[in-house]
C-alpha cells in the first residue's frame, strides 16, 4: 500500500492544475484534468477501503496540518470520485459558451479539493477549514453562475443557516481536541461528552439538511449549475455525516441510548417531510432537493438504529445498520447525481423546469430521458436498483429494534419502520408523477416538441450513473460485509437481500438484473416492430393533447386533500362577474412551506427587532462611544478586584 499516498497526491496536484489551466481561460482541458484528478484519489481510496490499511497519519488533537486515509475517509473518497466525475464531463460540455466558465471551472476544482481536504484530514485545524472552504465554495459557484435577487436571497440563507449551525462543528471538534479525544482515547460518557453530542448533532445534522435543520437546502440547491447541484445534494451534505459518524462512532465511547433515538426520530421526521414537500413541488429541481432531505433521513434513520441496537448488546444488527447507512450514502449519491444532471440536460434542452412545461421527452431525448427514468426507479426504490437494496436493509435493521427489545424503545423502532415503509410508498407516488409530467404524454411546450439530446458529455454522465444504478443493485450483497466491518459491531449477520414471496424460494438479486437488460431488449424489438396505423386517441370529442393533459396540482391533489390538516395548503378563488355573469375565474394555490412560517420567519422577525433596537447603540457620538469603554473598563476591574477573571 505505500503507492497510495503517492497517487492521492497526485490526484489533488491534479485538481490543483486543473483549476488553474480554467482560470487561464482553458476550460475543456482544465475539467478533464480535474477527472483525472479525481479519479485518482477514487482509486487511492477504494485501495484503502478494500485492503483496511490506513495510509498516512492517525487522527490527532494536535493543530499542526496532518493528512491520512482509513477505510471510512476511503469509502467517502469513493463516493466523491463517483459523483465527480460524471459532474466534471457534464460541466464540460454543459459550461461550454457561458461566459463565467472558466471562474466556474476554478471553483469546481476548488469545492473537490475542499470535500477531499475534509475526508483526509487528521487534524482539527485542517478539518475545520475544510469545512468552511465546503461552504463557501458552492455560494461562490452560485452566485458567479446568476446574480439575480432570488439567487442571492437563497446565497443569504444557505450561508446564515450553515454558519449558525455550523458553530456546533467547531464547539464539538475543538472540546473533543482539548481533551485528547481525536487522537487518543474516545470522550467518556459524561456532561462533557453530552455537550459534544449536541453541539455535533446541531452542526452536522445542519449542514446535512436534517429536518428542521433544513431550510437552507431546497433554497441553494435549485439555483445551483446542475454539476454544482449534483457535487452538493451526492457528496457534500454527505460530508456532513461523515463528521457526525466520526463524532458519535468513534471520538465518543459508549454513547448513550437517547442519542439513537434522537436520531430515529430526526430521521423519520426527514425522510416523511421530505417526500411529502417534494409531492406538491412544481419545479423539477426544487422537488429533487427535497427528496435529498428524505434520503439524508432514511441513512440517519441507519445511524440511529445502528446506535440503538449497539446501546443493547445486538452488535451484529448494529454492524448491519451502520452498512446499510453506508450503502445507502453511496446509492443516493449515484442516482440523485444523474437525476439532477439530467434535469439540467432537460433545462438545458427546454430553457424550463416547471413540470407542468414539459413532457413528452423521453422520446425526443431517449438517452437522457431513459438514464433519468432508471435513477426515478432508484430513488423510488423499485427492484432490483440499488435504491431498492440500500432501503431494504435498512428497513431490515429497523424492524430488529421492536423484535429484540421489550420496552418503549421497541415503540420507536415500530414507528420508525413505519415512517421508512411509507416514504417509500410516497416516493413511488412522486416519481409516478415527475415520470408522467417530464418524460411521458405530449409536449406542452413548443421547446419540447423541438427538444434534442444534449452533447456526448452530458448524456454519457446521466447514462453512465444510470448504469451504475443498476451494476450496484447487483453488487450490494457483495458490498455489505465489508461496509459492516467499519461500523461498531461485529459483521456476523448475512443480510437477507433475497426478495421472498409465500409459497416460493429466493429469488436473489443478481438474477433480477440479469434479467432486466432482457427485458429491455424485448421491449426494444417491439417497439420497432411493425405497428398499426397511428390514430388519435378519442377524447369526448376534444383535443387529446388539452383533454388528457395531467398537471402537477392534479396529481397530488387527493393526497393534498387527505393531509390538508399537515400540508394546510392555501387557496385564492377571485371571480370577476358583470351583469350577474361569470367573466373570469382565476384559481392559485399553494403549500407552504410550514417550517419556514412557523418556526423560521417568526425567528427572523425577533432578529430583525432585536437588531433594530441593538442599532440605537450606534448612534455616531464619540461621546457615547467612551461612555461605552469607560463602562467596559469598569466592569473588568471590578471582575479582576472580585477574583472572577483571577
Amino acid at each position: 500500500m505505500s503507492w497510495v499516498g503517492p497517487v492521492a497526491l497526485a490526484g489533488v496536484a491534479c485538481l490543483a492544475l486543473g483549476g488553474v489551466l480554467a482560470m487561464a481561460r482553458r476550460v475543456d482541458r482544465g475539467l478533464l484534468v480535474q477527472g483525472a484528478g479525481t479519479l485518482l484519489l477514487g482509486v487511492a481510496g477504494l485501495a484503502v477501503l478494500i485492503d483496511g490499511t490506513p495510509v498516512g497519519g492517525g487522527f490527532r488533537s494536535a493543530v499542526d496540518p496532518a493528512l491520512g486515509l482509513d477505510p471510512l475517509s476511503g469509502f467517502f473518497l469513493v463516493v466523491l470520485c463517483v459523483v465527480a466525475l460524471p459532474a466534471l464531463a457534464f460541466a464540460r460540455d454543459g459550461l461550454r459558451g457561458a461566459p463565467r466558465a472558466p471562474a466556474l471551472a476554478a471553483l469546481t476544482a476548488a469545492f473537490l479539493l475542499a470535500m477531499a481536504g475534509l475526508v483526509a484530514a487528521r487534524d482539527v485545524t485542517t478539518f475545520l477549514a475544510s469545512w468552511e472552504l465546503m461552504t463557501l465554495l458552492p455560494a461562490s459557484a452560485i452566485l458567479v453562475a446568476r446574480q439575480d435577487t432570488e439567487v442571492r436571497g437563497a446565497v443569504f440563507v444557505y450561508l446564515a443557516v450553515t454558519h449558525l449551525g455550523g458553530v456546533g462543528v467547531w464547539v464539538a471538534l475543538l472540546v473533543l481536541a482539548r481533551e485528547g479525544a481525536l487522537g487518543g482515547v474516545p470522550l467518556a460518557p459524561g456532561a462533557l461528552q453530552a455537550l459534544v453530542v449536541v453541539a455535533a448533532l446541531v452542526g452536522f445534522c445542519t449542514k446535512a439538511g436534517v429536518v428542521p435543520l433544513h431550510v437552507w437546502l431546497p433554497r441553494a440547491h435549485p439555483v445551483a449549475p446542475s454539476h454544482v447541484s449534483a457535487l452538493m445534494s451526492g457528496v457534500m451534505i454527505k460530508l456532513a455525516l461523515y463528521g457526525l459518524v466520526r463524532v458519535l462512532f468513534e471520538w465518543c465511547a459508549d454513547v448513550p441510548l437517547w442519542v439513537g433515538l434522537v436520531l430515529l426520530a430526526a430521521g423519520a421526521l426527514s425522510a416523511l417531510a421530505g417526500v411529502l414537500y417534494a409531492l406538491v413541488q412544481h419545479e423539477l429541481k426544487r422537488l429533487l432537493a427535497f427528496h435529498s432531505i428524505e434520503n439524508v433521513g432514511i441513512i440517519v434513520l441507519g445511524l440511529g438504529a445502528s446506535l440503538v441496537l449497539a446501546a443493547r448488546g445486538e452488535t451484529a444488527w448494529s454492524a448491519l445498520a451502520f452498512a446499510a447507512a453506508l450503502l445507502h450514502t453511496l446509492n443516493h449519491a449515484v442516482f440523485k447525481a444523474a437525476l439532477f444532471l439530467g434535469a439540467g440536460a432537460f433545462g438545458h434542452a427546454v430553457g424550463s423546469l416547471e413540470l407542468d412545461k414539459l413532457g413528452g421527452l423521453l422520446r425526443r431525448m431517449p438517452w437522457t430521458g431513459g438514464g433519468f427514468l432508471v435513477a426515478a426507479m432508484a430513488i423510488a426504490g423499485v427492484p432490483p436498483l440499488n435504491g431498492f437494496a440500500s432501503e431494504w436493509l435498512t428497513l431490515q435493521a429497523l424492524v430488529q429494534v421492536p423484535l429484540t427489545q421489550d420496552d418503549a424503545v421497541s415503540l420507536a423502532g415500530a414507528v420508525a419502520a413505519m415512517a421508512l415503509a411509507a416514504t417509500a410508498a410516497l416516493a413511488v407516488f412522486c416519481f409516478v408523477k415527475v415520470v408522467g409530467l417530464v418524460l411521458l404524454g405530449e409536449p406542452r411546450r413548443p421547446e419540447c416538441a423541438q427538444a434534442q439530446e444534449p452533447p456526448a458529455g452530458m448524456r454519457v454522465a446521466v447514462v453512465g450513473l444510470a448504469g451504475l444504478c443498476v451494476g450496484l443493485g447487483a453488487a450490494a450483497a457483495a458490498i455489505v460485509p465489508r461496509l459492516a466491518e467499519l461500523g461498531p459491531g461485529e459483521a456476523g449477520i448475512e443480510p437477507g437481500l433475497a426478495l421472498r414471496a409465500p409459497g416460493t424460494g429466493s429469488l436473489p438479486s443478481f438474477a433480477l438484473v440479469v434479467a432486466l437488460p432482457l427485458v429491455v431488449a424485448v421491449l426494444w424489438r417491439a417497439r420497432r416492430s411493425p405497428r398499426a396505423a397511428p390514430a388519435p386517441a378519442w377524447a369526448c370529442g376534444q383535443p387529446s393533447a388539452l383533454a388528457l393533459a395531467w398537471t402537477s396540482a392534479g396529481f397530488t391533489k387527493p393526497l393534498r386533500l387527505v393531509l390538508e390538516a399537515v400540508l394546510r395548503p392555501r387557496r385564492e378563488v377571485v371571480v370577476e362577474s358583470h351583469g350577474g355573469v361569470v367573466q373570469e375565474l382565476t384559481y392559485h394555490a399553494e403549500v407552504p412551506h410550514l417550517f419556514d412560517t412557523h418556526m423560521y420567519e417568526p425567528a427572523t422577525r425577533l432578529a430583525a427587532r432585536a437588531a433594530r433596537r441593538v442599532r440605537r447603540l450606534q448612534s455616531g457620538s464619540l461621546r457615547a462611544y467612551l461612555v461605552y469603554l469607560l463602562a467596559l473598563v469598569v466592569v473588568v476591574l471590578a471582575l479582576a478586584r472580585s477574583g472572577v477573571l483571577g
